[in-house]
């Protein structure tokens, strides 16, 4: 059974959701025969990236939230607070005051060479964690690079893919499925072609949504040849 994740490497609920869909899957019973695939989405596309070593004021992601959202500083405050409550419940530590501008093109194109190589999972793991607690400038190619060699792939192969744009069709394909499937935020998660569920839901809302696909793919249709002799017979245990 497949579980795509449209997801950003930005995005504070995406890192909850992967916690929160991580704890699903671990109570899932047939939790080994899940295929996980994180596919492409960028909040901002036109974002300007902050280079290696930026720091970032105080207030500025609180600043480009009110921005790109609307409200006030202290709005936006508020929602970053929020995000670091419920993100501390699920173990993360998410530091908004290290959070520097980052477009995301490039690291969803090494997302996708490293779903070729079977590290999808474990670099982005590490590109959520060195952005929100961290404050790598993941917009930064060498920073791609480093980040993604620590997580198992080779750094002259990312180099090179970054370099050569190898993977940016596969990245449109997926923000254009994403529009195809009028998904507008994330996380969004499309368990097996059956259901989708939106954002960072509870543990709980996403084992039912697994538990409920893999029923659904796993049921047999009985068909009968009807008006044939003995059309419908069968033992039980009542007797035949």
């Amino acid at each position: 059974m497949k579980v795509e994740v449209w997801s950003d490497v930005v995005c504070p609920w995406c890192y909850v959701g992967k916690r929160r869909f991580e704890a699903a899957l671990a109570r899932f019973e047939h939790r080994d025969e899940v295929e996980v695939v994180w596919r492409s989405f960028e909040l901002d596309p036109g974002a300007v990236s902050d280079p290696a070593g930026h720091e970032p004021g105080p207030h500025d992601y609180a600043d480009r939230l009110a921005r790109k959202y609307g409200g006030t500083r202290e709005r936006a405050g508020q929602m970053i607070a929020t995000m670091v409550d419920q993100a501390a419940a699920e173990g993360l530590d998410l530091r908004f005051d290290r959070a520097v501008r980052a477009g995301t093109f490039d690291a969803h194109q090494v997302l996708h060479l490293a779903a070729d190589r079977g590290l999808q999972d474990a670099v982005k793991e590490r590109l959520l964690r060195g952005y929100f607690t961290e404050g790598e400038a993941v917009g930064d190619r060498e920073v791609l690079v480093r980040l993604a060699a620590e997580a198992g792939l080779d750094a002259d192969e990312v180099r090179g893919a970054l370099e050569r744009q190898d993977h940016a069709e596969a990245v449109r394909a997926d923000e254009a499925e994403a529009a195809a499937l009028g998904i507008t935020g994330v996380p969004f998660f499309v368990v097996d072609r059956r259901y989708g569920v939106s954002g960072a839901q509870p543990a709980d809302l996403l084992l039912q949504a697994l538990r409920q696909a893999w029923a659904e793919g796993h049921r047999i249709t009985v068909l009968d040849a009807v008006g044939a002799p003995g059309a419908g017979e069968a033992c039980g245990p009542e007797g035949c």
